[in-house]
């Protein structure tokens, strides 16, 4: 007789911090890419606007090292924004190589009300949870990532 069984246990996953970031990460990112598809938008074109839009000028090197993406993949993304007329982007005069983009007044206009959008999405989400603790959430992450940092240098 084979065994079977009525609920999966994931008792030995959940010992781990990692898991529950995961599991919770889950739950925010398929929130947001329903909020974000009534733009047309993903979670990394989304993010790559909004560098755009806050960092007039920003090379596509510079792009890629601040969404932690490679390079070549990075281009699908600029290439659909750019098709999109929500953004330029113009070779360097001093390094044909490299291009500066700029959002396009389409650009800054869909990214304002993306943000709007993405804000209520984040206040809902979390809306259980206290400004203190949102906080201390945000500094504990921030130490993940610092520590990643470090260990790579």
């Amino acid at each position: 007789m084979q065994p079977q069984i009525d609920k999966v246990s994931d008792a030995p996953l959940r010992e781990f911090v990692g898991y529950h970031i995961k599991r919770a990460f889950n739950v925010i990112q398929a929130d947001l890419n329903d909020v974000l598809s009534r733009f047309d938008l993903r979670m990394i074109s989304y993010s790559a606007l909004v560098l755009i839009v806050e960092n007039p000028g920003i090379r596509q090197s510079q792009l890629a090292t601040a969404l932690a993406i490679e390079r070549p993949n990075l281009v699908v993304i600029i290439d659909e924004l750019e098709k999109r007329e929500l953004i330029t982007r113009d070779r360097l005069l001093t390094d044909r190589r490299a291009y500066l983009l700029q959002a396009t007044l389409a650009g800054r206009r869909l990214c304002d009300k993306a943000a709007t959008a993405v804000g209520a999405h984040e206040e809902a989400l979390f809306e259980e949870i206290d400004k203190d603790t949102r906080s201390s959430i945000v500094d504990a992450l921030n130490r993940i990532e610092a520590k990643s940092r470090e260990d790579r240098s």
